[in-house]
Protein backbone atom coordinates (compact mmCIF):
# COMPACT_ATOMS: atom_id res chain seq x y z
CA UNK A 1 0.00 0.00 0.00
CA UNK A 2 1.02 3.66 -0.55
CA UNK A 3 0.74 6.07 2.12
CA UNK A 4 1.52 10.01 2.39
CA UNK A 5 1.26 11.32 5.76
CA UNK A 6 2.00 14.85 5.77
CA UNK A 7 3.17 16.66 8.98
CA UNK A 8 3.35 20.39 9.96
CA UNK A 9 7.46 19.93 11.21
CA UNK A 10 9.80 17.37 11.89
CA UNK A 11 11.32 19.16 14.48
CA UNK A 12 10.59 17.53 18.72
CA UNK A 13 6.99 17.10 20.09
CA UNK A 14 4.72 14.42 20.62
CA UNK A 15 3.09 14.75 16.55
CA UNK A 16 6.10 14.37 15.36
CA UNK A 17 7.64 11.44 17.65
CA UNK A 18 4.25 9.54 16.84
CA UNK A 19 4.53 10.43 12.61
CA UNK A 20 8.01 8.87 13.13
CA UNK A 21 7.21 5.58 14.78
CA UNK A 22 4.35 5.26 12.20
CA UNK A 23 5.82 5.62 9.13
CA UNK A 24 8.95 3.43 10.40
CA UNK A 25 6.91 0.65 10.69
CA UNK A 26 4.72 0.80 7.70
CA UNK A 27 7.44 0.94 5.77
CA UNK A 28 9.50 -2.08 7.29
CA UNK A 29 6.40 -3.99 7.06
CA UNK A 30 6.80 -2.99 3.16
CA UNK A 31 4.65 0.03 2.52
CA UNK A 32 5.56 2.22 0.57
CA UNK A 33 5.54 5.42 2.64
CA UNK A 34 6.33 8.95 1.65
CA UNK A 35 6.69 11.24 5.00
CA UNK A 36 5.97 15.61 3.77
CA UNK A 37 6.46 18.22 6.87
CA UNK A 38 4.72 21.15 5.19
CA UNK A 39 5.30 24.07 6.75
CA UNK A 40 9.50 23.52 7.10
CA UNK A 41 12.33 23.74 5.19
CA UNK A 42 14.83 20.95 4.29
CA UNK A 43 16.59 20.33 7.41
CA UNK A 44 17.46 17.01 9.79
CA UNK A 45 14.63 15.11 11.59
CA UNK A 46 14.63 15.00 15.43
CA UNK A 47 13.35 11.45 15.06
CA UNK A 48 15.16 8.98 13.46
CA UNK A 49 13.76 7.61 10.17
CA UNK A 50 14.41 4.59 8.48
CA UNK A 51 16.06 4.54 5.38
CA UNK A 52 12.98 2.93 3.42
CA UNK A 53 10.80 6.19 3.74
CA UNK A 54 10.95 8.62 1.20
CA UNK A 55 11.65 12.31 2.67
CA UNK A 56 9.73 15.09 1.00
CA UNK A 57 9.77 18.41 2.28
CA UNK A 58 7.10 20.67 0.62
CA UNK A 59 9.05 24.17 0.99
CA UNK A 60 11.67 22.74 -1.31
CA UNK A 61 9.08 20.83 -3.78
CA UNK A 62 7.20 24.96 -4.17
CA UNK A 63 10.90 26.18 -4.48
CA UNK A 64 10.05 28.66 -1.68
CA UNK A 65 10.98 29.54 2.17
CA UNK A 66 8.87 32.82 2.10
CA UNK A 67 5.76 33.54 4.38
CA UNK A 68 2.62 35.38 3.20
CA UNK A 69 -0.96 34.69 1.15
CA UNK A 70 1.02 34.37 -1.95
CA UNK A 71 3.61 31.61 -0.99
CA UNK A 72 0.92 29.87 1.08
CA UNK A 73 -1.55 29.63 -1.59
CA UNK A 74 1.99 28.35 -3.93
CA UNK A 75 2.30 25.70 -1.08
CA UNK A 76 -1.24 24.58 -1.27
CA UNK A 77 -1.04 24.08 -5.46
CA UNK A 78 2.48 22.47 -5.10
CA UNK A 79 0.84 19.80 -2.09
CA UNK A 80 -2.21 19.30 -4.74
CA UNK A 81 0.69 18.30 -7.26
CA UNK A 82 2.60 16.66 -4.79
CA UNK A 83 -0.53 14.39 -3.65
CA UNK A 84 -1.19 13.85 -7.35
CA UNK A 85 2.21 12.69 -8.43
CA UNK A 86 2.60 10.34 -5.55
CA UNK A 87 -0.77 8.87 -6.34
CA UNK A 88 -1.22 7.51 -2.82
CA UNK A 89 -3.83 4.89 -1.72
CA UNK A 90 -4.46 7.23 1.50
CA UNK A 91 -3.23 10.28 2.51
CA UNK A 92 -2.53 10.64 6.71
CA UNK A 93 -2.70 14.06 8.15
CA UNK A 94 -1.94 15.83 11.59
CA UNK A 95 -2.52 18.33 13.11
CA UNK A 96 -5.10 21.31 12.35
CA UNK A 97 -3.22 23.32 10.17
CA UNK A 98 -2.08 20.62 7.74
CA UNK A 99 -5.51 18.75 7.99
CA UNK A 100 -7.08 22.18 6.37
CA UNK A 101 -4.61 22.41 3.55
CA UNK A 102 -4.73 18.96 2.99
CA UNK A 103 -8.42 19.12 2.60
CA UNK A 104 -8.41 21.46 0.29
CA UNK A 105 -5.23 19.85 -1.42
CA UNK A 106 -7.26 16.91 -2.36
CA UNK A 107 -10.49 17.60 -3.02
CA UNK A 108 -11.15 15.82 -6.55
CA UNK A 109 -8.56 13.83 -5.78
CA UNK A 110 -9.00 10.15 -5.61
CA UNK A 111 -6.85 9.60 -2.41
CA UNK A 112 -9.22 9.04 0.65
CA UNK A 113 -7.70 11.49 3.07
CA UNK A 114 -7.85 11.04 7.28
CA UNK A 115 -7.19 14.12 9.29
CA UNK A 116 -5.94 13.78 12.95
CA UNK A 117 -6.05 15.97 16.01
CA UNK A 118 -3.24 15.55 17.94
CA UNK A 119 -4.48 17.88 21.03
CA UNK A 120 -7.85 17.79 22.99
CA UNK A 121 -9.35 20.31 20.60
CA UNK A 122 -12.75 20.65 22.36
CA UNK A 123 -10.42 22.32 25.01
CA UNK A 124 -7.33 23.14 23.18
CA UNK A 125 -6.82 27.27 23.51
CA UNK A 126 -3.74 27.84 21.04
CA UNK A 127 -5.96 27.14 18.14
CA UNK A 128 -6.90 30.29 16.63
CA UNK A 129 -10.35 31.69 15.98
CA UNK A 130 -10.16 31.05 12.30
CA UNK A 131 -8.46 27.76 12.00
CA UNK A 132 -11.36 26.54 14.73
CA UNK A 133 -13.91 28.05 11.85
CA UNK A 134 -12.10 26.59 9.09
CA UNK A 135 -12.08 22.95 10.63
CA UNK A 136 -15.48 23.24 11.57
CA UNK A 137 -16.62 24.02 7.37
CA UNK A 138 -13.78 21.66 6.42
CA UNK A 139 -13.25 18.80 8.10
CA UNK A 140 -16.76 17.37 7.11
CA UNK A 141 -15.35 16.92 3.75
CA UNK A 142 -12.64 14.78 4.64
CA UNK A 143 -13.02 10.91 4.89
CA UNK A 144 -12.91 9.97 8.09
CA UNK A 145 -11.38 12.29 11.25
CA UNK A 146 -9.14 10.65 14.44
CA UNK A 147 -9.28 11.80 17.65
CA UNK A 148 -6.99 10.35 20.51
CA UNK A 149 -9.23 9.33 23.65
CA UNK A 150 -12.43 8.04 24.17
CA UNK A 151 -13.17 11.55 25.83
CA UNK A 152 -12.95 13.69 23.38
CA UNK A 153 -14.75 11.96 20.41
CA UNK A 154 -18.45 13.17 21.96
CA UNK A 155 -17.75 16.62 22.67
CA UNK A 156 -15.83 17.30 19.34
CA UNK A 157 -18.62 15.72 17.39
CA UNK A 158 -20.91 18.46 18.87
CA UNK A 159 -18.10 20.63 18.06
CA UNK A 160 -17.64 20.27 14.39
CA UNK A 161 -20.88 18.31 13.58
CA UNK A 162 -21.63 16.42 9.88
CA UNK A 163 -18.07 14.58 10.01
CA UNK A 164 -19.03 11.58 7.97
CA UNK A 165 -16.47 8.91 10.12
CA UNK A 166 -15.08 10.03 13.67
CA UNK A 167 -12.48 7.71 15.15
CA UNK A 168 -10.66 7.20 18.56
CA UNK A 169 -6.84 5.51 17.90
CA UNK A 170 -4.59 5.80 20.76
CA UNK A 171 -1.11 6.89 20.20
CA UNK A 172 1.41 3.85 19.80
CA UNK A 173 4.11 2.99 22.45
CA UNK A 174 7.76 2.76 20.53
CA UNK A 175 8.47 -0.79 19.63
CA UNK A 176 11.99 -0.57 21.77
CA UNK A 177 10.11 0.53 24.82
CA UNK A 178 8.31 -3.06 24.74
CA UNK A 179 11.01 -4.78 26.29
CA UNK A 180 12.58 -2.49 27.75
CA UNK A 181 14.19 -3.29 31.53
CA UNK A 182 11.65 -1.35 34.19
CA UNK A 183 13.15 1.25 36.29
CA UNK A 184 14.82 0.22 39.60
CA UNK A 185 13.78 1.41 42.91
CA UNK A 186 16.53 2.57 44.92
CA UNK A 187 16.78 1.83 48.88
CA UNK A 188 18.26 5.06 49.50
CA UNK A 189 18.99 8.55 47.77
CA UNK A 190 19.34 10.24 46.02
CA UNK A 191 16.05 9.57 44.21
CA UNK A 192 14.47 11.99 41.16
CA UNK A 193 11.08 12.39 40.52
CA UNK A 194 10.49 13.35 36.72
CA UNK A 195 8.09 15.55 34.51
CA UNK A 196 8.97 16.08 30.98
CA UNK A 197 6.63 18.67 28.68
CA UNK A 198 6.85 21.82 26.69
CA UNK A 199 7.73 24.42 29.52
CA UNK A 200 4.03 26.24 28.56
CA UNK A 201 1.10 27.61 30.30
CA UNK A 202 -0.72 24.08 29.84
CA UNK A 203 1.86 22.34 31.43
CA UNK A 204 1.17 23.77 34.52
CA UNK A 205 5.19 23.33 36.22
CA UNK A 206 4.98 26.46 38.09
CA UNK A 207 2.51 24.67 40.44
CA UNK A 208 4.10 21.52 40.44
CA UNK A 209 7.16 23.24 41.77
CA UNK A 210 5.14 24.79 44.73
CA UNK A 211 3.61 21.82 45.51
CA UNK A 212 7.25 19.90 45.21
CA UNK A 213 8.20 22.65 47.79
CA UNK A 214 6.26 21.74 50.28
CA UNK A 215 7.31 18.77 50.21
CA UNK A 216 11.13 19.14 49.98
CA UNK A 217 11.50 19.03 53.84
CA UNK A 218 9.75 15.96 54.51
CA UNK A 219 11.72 14.19 51.61
CA UNK A 220 15.69 15.05 51.71
CA UNK A 221 16.29 12.36 49.05
CA UNK A 222 14.06 13.09 46.74
CA UNK A 223 14.77 15.79 44.14
CA UNK A 224 12.63 17.39 40.77
CA UNK A 225 13.70 17.16 37.15
CA UNK A 226 11.90 18.69 34.74
CA UNK A 227 12.78 17.80 31.42
CA UNK A 228 12.06 20.11 28.44
CA UNK A 229 12.33 23.78 26.67
CA UNK A 230 10.04 26.56 26.52
CA UNK A 231 8.78 30.25 26.65
CA UNK A 232 8.52 29.88 30.77
CA UNK A 233 11.86 28.79 31.45
CA UNK A 234 13.26 32.36 33.25
CA UNK A 235 10.02 32.27 35.28
CA UNK A 236 10.46 28.65 36.49
CA UNK A 237 14.05 29.38 37.22
CA UNK A 238 12.74 32.66 38.57
CA UNK A 239 11.04 30.29 41.07
CA UNK A 240 12.93 28.10 41.91
CA UNK A 241 15.62 30.53 43.35
CA UNK A 242 12.99 32.89 45.47
CA UNK A 243 12.21 29.13 46.89
CA UNK A 244 15.45 28.62 47.77
CA UNK A 245 15.76 24.44 46.10
CA UNK A 246 18.42 25.64 42.96
CA UNK A 247 20.04 21.97 44.44
CA UNK A 248 16.62 20.65 44.63
CA UNK A 249 15.45 21.18 41.41
CA UNK A 250 17.31 21.17 37.77
CA UNK A 251 15.38 21.91 34.68
CA UNK A 252 18.33 20.50 32.27
CA UNK A 253 16.14 21.33 28.67
CA UNK A 254 15.47 19.00 26.17
CA UNK A 255 17.06 15.82 25.44
CA UNK A 256 17.37 13.81 22.69
CA UNK A 257 16.98 10.82 24.17
CA UNK A 258 13.78 10.88 26.22
CA UNK A 259 13.64 6.88 27.47
CA UNK A 260 16.98 7.05 28.62
CA UNK A 261 16.19 10.40 30.42
CA UNK A 262 13.25 8.56 32.26
CA UNK A 263 14.80 5.77 32.85
CA UNK A 264 16.96 7.60 35.31
CA UNK A 265 14.24 8.35 37.70
CA UNK A 266 12.40 6.39 40.44
CA UNK A 267 8.70 8.28 39.97
CA UNK A 268 6.77 10.69 37.43
CA UNK A 269 4.08 13.45 37.75
CA UNK A 270 2.25 14.63 35.32
CA UNK A 271 0.44 17.92 36.09
CA UNK A 272 -0.76 19.34 33.01
CA UNK A 273 -4.41 21.54 32.67
CA UNK A 274 -4.79 19.45 29.45
CA UNK A 275 -3.54 17.03 27.08
CA UNK A 276 -4.60 15.39 23.82
CA UNK A 277 -2.64 12.05 24.56
CA UNK A 278 -0.01 12.55 27.12
CA UNK A 279 2.63 10.05 25.13
CA UNK A 280 5.14 10.84 28.12
CA UNK A 281 3.19 9.30 30.65
CA UNK A 282 2.28 6.73 28.41
CA UNK A 283 6.00 6.02 28.03
CA UNK A 284 7.19 6.86 31.92
CA UNK A 285 4.51 4.05 32.75
CA UNK A 286 6.03 1.26 29.52
CA UNK A 287 9.08 1.65 31.73
CA UNK A 288 7.90 1.16 35.03
CA UNK A 289 7.63 4.80 36.47
CA UNK A 290 5.03 4.93 39.26
CA UNK A 291 3.19 7.54 38.13
CA UNK A 292 0.95 10.46 39.82
CA UNK A 293 -1.65 12.54 36.55
CA UNK A 294 -4.22 14.81 36.87
CA UNK A 295 -6.84 13.60 35.72
CA UNK A 296 -7.18 16.43 33.22
CA UNK A 297 -8.90 16.54 29.82
CA UNK A 298 -7.93 13.98 28.21
CA UNK A 299 -6.04 11.02 28.35
CA UNK A 300 -4.81 9.89 31.81
CA UNK A 301 -7.83 8.44 32.61
CA UNK A 302 -8.23 5.88 29.92
CA UNK A 303 -4.82 5.18 30.05
CA UNK A 304 -4.52 4.79 33.60
CA UNK A 305 -7.53 2.65 32.99
CA UNK A 306 -9.80 5.10 35.61
CA UNK A 307 -6.45 5.02 38.40
CA UNK A 308 -5.65 1.58 38.28
CA UNK A 309 -2.21 1.91 37.07
CA UNK A 310 -1.57 5.28 38.51
CA UNK A 311 -2.22 7.24 41.09
CA UNK A 312 -5.08 10.16 39.33
CA UNK A 313 -6.07 13.52 40.85
CA UNK A 314 -8.76 15.61 40.38
CA UNK A 315 -7.45 18.00 37.76
CA UNK A 316 -6.02 21.59 39.12
CA UNK A 317 -6.25 20.48 43.05
CA UNK A 318 -2.90 21.36 44.64
CA UNK A 319 -3.66 19.11 47.55
CA UNK A 320 -4.27 16.14 46.22
CA UNK A 321 -1.97 16.74 43.84
CA UNK A 322 0.56 16.99 46.80
CA UNK A 323 -1.26 14.39 48.72
CA UNK A 324 -0.78 11.48 46.09
CA UNK A 325 3.24 12.22 45.43
CA UNK A 326 3.55 11.92 49.03
CA UNK A 327 2.18 8.87 49.26
CA UNK A 328 4.31 7.82 46.54
CA UNK A 329 7.96 8.95 47.53
CA UNK A 330 7.10 7.92 51.07
CA UNK A 331 5.97 3.98 49.96
CA UNK A 332 8.66 2.42 47.94
CA UNK A 333 5.98 -0.97 48.05
CA UNK A 334 3.13 1.39 46.46
CA UNK A 335 5.53 2.86 43.89
CA UNK A 336 6.75 -1.14 42.79
CA UNK A 337 3.62 -1.83 42.73
CA UNK A 338 2.08 0.63 40.32
CA UNK A 339 5.25 0.94 38.16
CA UNK A 340 4.56 -2.95 37.44
CA UNK A 341 1.30 -2.72 37.01
CA UNK A 342 1.40 -0.23 34.72
CA UNK A 343 3.89 -1.44 32.52
CA UNK A 344 2.31 -4.65 32.00
CA UNK A 345 -0.72 -2.45 30.82
CA UNK A 346 0.22 0.10 28.59
CA UNK A 347 2.84 -1.94 26.94
CA UNK A 348 -0.55 -5.18 26.19
CA UNK A 349 -3.02 -1.95 25.40
CA UNK A 350 -0.63 0.44 23.46
CA UNK A 351 1.60 -2.18 21.77
CA UNK A 352 2.63 -0.85 18.24
CA UNK A 353 1.49 -3.89 16.64
CA UNK A 354 -2.33 -3.40 17.97
CA UNK A 355 -2.23 0.28 16.81
CA UNK A 356 -0.89 -0.23 13.22
CA UNK A 357 -3.86 -3.17 13.08
CA UNK A 358 -6.28 -0.31 14.38
CA UNK A 359 -4.83 2.07 11.06
CA UNK A 360 -5.27 -0.62 9.11
CA UNK A 361 -8.96 -1.48 10.10
CA UNK A 362 -9.12 3.03 9.03
CA UNK A 363 -7.06 2.45 5.67
CA UNK A 364 -9.42 -0.85 4.66
CA UNK A 365 -13.00 1.70 6.10
CA UNK A 366 -12.43 4.73 4.00
CA UNK A 367 -10.52 2.90 0.89
CA UNK A 368 -13.86 0.54 0.75
CA UNK A 369 -16.07 3.83 0.77
CA UNK A 370 -14.70 5.48 -2.35
CA UNK A 371 -15.76 4.49 -5.80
Amino acid sequence: MKILMLVSSMHAGGAERVAATLVNAWAERGDEVTLTPTYSSKGSCFYPLSDKVRLAWLADLAGTRASGAVAAFKRLLTLRRHVRDTRPDVVVSFLTNVNVAAILATRGLRAPLIVCERTNPTVDTTTGQVWRRLRRLLYPRADMVTVQAEATAGPFARQVPGIKRLAVIPNPLPAPLLDAPLVAQRDGGPRELLAMGRLVPDKQFDLLIDVYAELAPRFPDWNLRIWGEGPQRAALESQVARLGLQERISLPGRTETPWEALAQGQAFVLSSAVEGFPNVLLEAMALGLPSVAFDCPSGPREMTRDGQDALLVPAGERGALRDALRRLLEDQALRTQLGARGAQAVRQRYALASVLSEWDALFDAVRGARP
